[in-house]
């Protein structure tokens, strides 16, 4: 059966002196992250981890970190990754909700979970020297390995593709508690041997991807598994640029990358502050872009100043990773509303459906399903995944058969690509001494969207926005940290008791001159 580590393995066979990462000043070779993942994997075991046991990964973007994720895989284990900029409270709650059996992380995160907790630590340099030897690595550096055969390059049966789970991606809960995301290797091969045939990426002699997003977002998946499956190499984005405008803009151009994935937001703040479209060198050969929408007049601008580009609109929830696909072409000065989010991709089915049940025609609104070998195994600690998966996105079938996204039919928030429970926010602030009822909304669109908090004190006057973003800090991740806040006697309802989401939005127009969605608390 087919596995993700495999497509490492098969290139450390072939091509075993192509730079499979890079990160900051440091390259590996397949070869040698093949062999650390083998040694890394060996003592993994050794620590009692095995098939289907949960291992975390929380800690910054690094080769060691792949390694990791690598020799997790090795091992038939699971992988959860965490992000390095969550709150050790949010962290915890996913260690438990999983049950993981060991965490990979940094000394000084570790520091912060407490020391009942077992970890290995990945920036040890002196358990890592120790590997190295011939005594702390296994025999032959091999460690046990699920897989085949060495196959070519984007040429997978994904029929063989192995069905159990590879890794859980945490997303956030309305409840507060954040929702374990299950997939397994067949889901993630499906989406990943179709969007390098689909992008071209495979027919390149030689490809640099980069890796924008984090490791626990999905379009992580499509960075690392499709340079791997085309023996490419792929770039890490360090967190500690992803939204700096003029960074990310040098960074695409320092690093020659010709296969860029991300939200449409790191596009628009690289183009808008960061000179992007002012730069001489190549720019790359392939763009995608998916999460939000992007707002028509800023992928003109990109389409105009890029024209030999492939572009490419991605859709899709964590729960289906893409399922709908739009190949970018012109834009058309006169066209005002964002393009389409494509029809079917990765071998899924979608369809509309009505409030009423019945299947939705053209020019009908409709709840997105979608069914197919991308769709999730299930959350973690839930019921397995039965039949067609429902967004909660709705759309209108075009005539030539793709889907215009229109909205969401519940209150969730898309914000720079994080699909967000304002549950899971409220939850946070209404922890707070001081808040006594609190709502969430998004104000805006692209880089200057905003997270704005209605908020009503028990006692005047009401918390700050500094004093807010410090204390849910703790509690969740830097995403869903809000960017204003607007004190009321009372939240306005509806008849049924429920909160008017619709009349805050009226009580707050996005300000002008307002800070980016990107501004956050710096400790």
């Amino acid at each position: 059966m087919i596995r993700l580590e495999q497509l490492v393995i098969d290139a450390a066979r072939v091509d075993p002196d192509c730079v499979a990462i890079r990160d900051r000043d440091v390259a590996w070779t397949y070869r040698e992250l093949d062999d650390w993942s083998c040694r890394l994997a060996a003592h993994i075991a050794s620590m009692g981890v095995g098939p289907g046991d949960r291992v975390a990964v929380w800690a910054p973007k690094s080769c060691r970190v792949i390694a990791a994720l690598q020799a997790i895989l090795r091992l038939g284990a699971v992988y959860v990754p965490i992000d390095p900029l969550s709150p050790a409270s949010r962290a915890a709650r996913i260690l438990d909700d999983c049950g993981v059996r060991l965490t990979l992380t940094t000394s000084v995160l570790s520091a912060s979970l407490g020391a009942d907790r077992r970890v290995f630590l990945l920036d040890d340099d002196q358990r890592w020297s120790w590997l190295a030897s011939p005594s702390g690595g296994p025999p032959a550096a091999r460690a046990p390995v699920t897989g085949v055969g060495s196959r070519p390059a984007a040429r997978l049966s994904i029929e063989d593709a192995d069905d159990r789970l590879a890794y859980i991606l945490y997303t956030s809960g309305s409840t507060g508690v954040p929702k374990g995301v299950c997939i397994s290797h067949r889901n993630a091969l499906a989406f990943v041997d179709w969007a390098v045939r689909a992008t071209g990426a495979g027919a390149a002699d030689s490809n640099v991807f980069a890796n924008h997003a984090p490791l626990a977002f999905d379009l992580s998946v499509f960075d690392l598994y499709g340079a791997f499956l085309t023996r490419s190499t792929v770039c890490l984005v360090p967190e500690t640029i992803a939204y700096v405008g003029p960074r990310l803009a040098e960074f695409i151009a320092s690093h020659h990358i010709s296969v860029w994935y991300s939200v449409p937001s790191a596009l628009m703040l690289m183009t808008e502050h960061g000179g992007l479209l002012d730069r001489e060198r190549p720019y790359p050969a392939i763009v995608i872009f998916a999460g939000e929408v992007f707002p028509i007049d800023s992928l003109r601008l990109l389409r105009e100043r890029w024209p030999r580009a492939r572009m490419f609109n991605f859709y899709g929830p964590t729960e289906t990773n893409v399922c709908t696909s739009h190949d970018v072409g012109d834009v058309p000065a006169d066209q005002t509303s964002p393009v389409p989010i494509g029809a079917a991709a990765s071998g899924d089915r979608v369809w509309t459906v009505k409030e009423d049940g019945t299947a939705a025609g053209v020019g009908e609104r409709g709840e997105l399903y979608v069914a197919g070998p991308t769709v999730m195994m299930g959350y973690w600690g839930r019921d397995a995944q039965r039949g067609p998966y429902r967004t909660g996105d709705v759309c209108i079938l075009r005539p030539d058969g793709q889907f215009d996204f229109v909205g969401r039919r519940d209150d969730m928030i898309k914000h720079r690509g994080h699909r967000i429970e304002p549950g899971e926010i409220e939850a946070a602030l209404s922890q707070h001494p001081n808040v006594k009822d609190v709502a969430v909304l998004a104000i805006g669109a692209g880089p200057a969207q905003q997270l704005v908090a209605f908020v009503v004190p028990r006692r005047a006057p009401g918390p700050t926005l500094i004093e807010l973003k410090r204390f849910s800090a703790e509690r969740v991740p830097r995403y869903m940290l809000v960017d204003r806040v607007e004190t009321l006697n009372a939240l306005p309802r509806s008849d049924n008791g429920k909160i008017d989401r619709l009349a805050l939005r009226q009580l707050a127009p996005l300000a002008p001159g307002a800070a980016p969605a990107d501004a956050r608390v710096r400790s």
